[in-house]
């Protein structure tokens, strides 16, 4: 569903991607891992063509990204961002319906509460949490709403930008079981930036490890442990000494 093929981006003499190669089944869940700025959202946000690449060449199914119809590209995906980014002045389902509202994919505001209420329900919230403000709701709560949101309109593909942060460990494993069984149910292709590994486990089937611009290793989660990478290996068990520095 999205192939990366030598994707370079820098900005001025920051180097990020140096030539990224990544391949996403379709219908797969792919987590990338990696130290903080090494290029993982950088890498997200050149597939939605938010960010040009210097070089290389990204595709979506089969065709270059972003070229066409942007509206219709742009439907074809659902987002958790890592903070939430809940509007604070909606409602809860104003929130989860904020695309079912606007654009090409409107409908009317009766049948976009209906299916943002279903979504909320999806997601283990009950149907009085629509008409809440989101300074309402607990952290967890508010993530789950980003989760409705994300999948309200059916999108082909879903990324989710570090969906455990913030949370404690039982609301986290809550959040990674709802991101399994929902990618799983709507057949979605799936990548997933995260630093916890426990996250990682839950929700992969395939890893990629950035390091320095590029992917150091990549394949099934199962051979993650007995990967022989040394770079992979440092980064599962957090380790201080190997061939990633520690920034001190």
């Amino acid at each position: 569903m999205i192939r990366m093929t030598g994707v370079k981006k820098a900005f001025g003499d920051n180097r990020v991607l140096q030539g990224m190669d990544l391949h996403i089944p379709r219908g797969s869940s792919m987590v990338i891992i990696g130290g903080s700025g090494t290029g993982k959202s950088v890498a997200l946000k050149c597939i939605l063509g938010l960010i040009q690449p210097d070089a290389g060449t990204i595709m979506v199914d089969g065709k270059p990204a972003g070229k066409g119809d942007r509206d219709a590209f742009l439907a074809r995906f659902g987002m958790l961002f890592q903070g939430g980014a809940l509007f604070d002045s909606l409602p809860v389902w104003q929130n989860v319906a904020f695309r079912l509202l606007r654009g090409s994919l409107a409908r009317p505001q009766d049948e976009a509460r209906e299916v943002a209420i279903e979504k909320l329900r999806r997601v283990g919230l009950k149907p009085e949490v629509a008409d809440l403000l989101p300074a309402e709701l607990s952290g967890g709560m508010q993530k789950r709403v980003g989760l409705a949101r994300a999948i309200a309109a059916e999108p082909e593909i879903i990324f989710f930008d570090e969906p455990t942060t913030g949370l404690d460990p039982i609301m986290a494993g809550v959040i990674n079981d709802l991101i399994r069984e929902i990618v799983t149910e709507m057949g979605a292709t799936a990548m997933t930036i995260t630093h916890d590994m426990t996250s990682v486990r839950a929700i992969a089937d395939n890893v990629a490890m950035l390091h320095d611009g590029v992917i150091q290793w990549t394949g099934p989660v199962a051979d993650m442990d007995n990967s022989g990478d040394p770079y992979l290996d440092q980064f599962i068990h957090g380790r201080a000494e190997g061939p990633i520095e520690a920034v001190r």
